[in-house]
């Protein structure tokens, strides 16, 4: 399989889409027979040009730990906008040549073979690294050569249908991640309860510093890949084993309701049907839980054009604010939920974009007096 072209009807993360010149390594196929990817991510402990809030177009890279190519002050590479200048000059003294309505008519000369190759794959096609059982595992010399403390190791899938997208990594558990990282003793010693965990990664770093974590989410395929991730990170903490896999026993359920003070999602509001589902599950959890809690939401604004309103909007994560709202006034007599931002300051410590459209908020839960 030399490459591989993702079809239209498929959702590619945002960790890969503005990577598609790296080479990624696919392990094997899932269970949907779809391909898993492994990337290595790289926790950057003592660099301070890591730590801008990413607010003003911060731009670090993403995914795996090979660089970006540059794209920003001092690149080679013209931001989007520029003008090409040198092509005008380059045309000075050559007659242009207009169409009938007086417009300018530029030929696009097809590519032959004699034309040198391109610098690199078009930007929708990646070239990954096929792994068979006889190979050795070429990312496994390149994590002995850093400290394993420093390397995450995360299968996940590139592309896949809307319903599958739990199976990639998002930028949005990146920032949850980086957040977690930087709040160490808050989550010191707690435990800690993730909805919709998907490939697992916030789950994994929180574990580094909590007493437990419960990572969830639904499919027994998705479940199966996260368990893998958990499998791959032993180095970092050490995994559960319960007796059923991907199910609850009673004394599970029993220290989660007594002890859990921490819930994280990140990255389930695309789907308003999936973002009702997860604000009436915390709500329902807070009333269950013994002690005041706290939820840390991930969220990306995305922008979209839309027929029936015939203007960019943001429906998602307006429904999302929505909710947010409702919480604040939601008077039962037993709880108050109160809502607040949290700005994207601290430093970061994985490599990922964080742009302007990456928020997080956290939900305090606290009975009312």
């Amino acid at each position: 399989m030399d490459e591989v072209t993702f079809k239209s009807d498929t959702v590619l993360s945002d960790v890969h889409l503005y990577t598609p010149n790296h080479r990624h390594l696919m392990v094997r196929l899932n269970g949907m027979g779809q391909p898993v990817f492994l990337s290595q991510f790289k926790l950057l402990w003592n660099q301070d040009s890591q730590t801008d809030s990413g607010t003003e177009g911060g731009h670090h890279g993403m995914g795996p730990t090979e660089e970006m190519p540059p794209s920003g002050p001092g690149s080679s590479r013209p931001p989007l906008g520029s003008g090409c200048s040198s092509d005008v000059t380059i045309q000075e003294g050559v007659g242009a040549r207009l169409d009938e309505d007086g417009d300018l008519d530029v030929e696009r000369r097809p590519r032959t073979a004699s034309d040198p190759e391109p610098a690199g794959p078009p930007r929708d096609k990646v070239h990954p690294t096929i792994l068979t059982q006889e190979e050795d595992d070429p990312l496994a010399d390149e994590a002995q050569e850093s400290s394993t403390q420093d390397i995450i190791r995360i299968e996940h899938t590139m592309a896949t249908p809307l319903e599958d997208v739990g199976k990639q990594v998002w930028r949005g558990a990146l920032l949850l991640a980086d957040y977690i990282l930087f709040q160490r003793d808050v989550f010191q010693g707690r435990t800690v309860l993730e909805l919709g965990a998907g490939t697992g990664l916030a789950s994994i770093i929180a574990a580094t510093v909590a007493r437990t974590v419960y990572c969830t989410d639904v499919g027994t395929d998705l479940l199966a890949m996260c368990q893998r991730n958990i499998a791959l990170n032993s180095h970092l903490t050490a995994a559960g084993d319960p007796e059923v896999p991907f199910s609850w026993s009673q004394e599970d359920v029993s220290d989660l309701y007594s002890h859990t003070t921490i819930l994280l999602a990140a990255e389930v509001f695309y789907d308003d049907d999936l973002t009702d589902a997860l604000f009436k599950t915390l709500s329902r959890l807070a009333h269950k839980l013994k002690n005041a809690c706290t939820a840390i939401l991930s969220v990306e604004k995305r922008l979209n054009f839309t027929l029936r309103h015939l203007d960019v909007t943001c429906e998602a994560y307006d429904h999302f604010r929505s909710w947010l709202q409702r919480l604040e006034r939601l008077a039962d007599g037993r709880l108050r939920f109160a809502v607040e931002p949290v700005e994207a300051s601290f430093p970061q410590l994985l490599v990922y974009e964080r742009i302007q459209q990456l928020e997080l908020w956290k939900i305090f839960v606290e009975p009312v007096m």
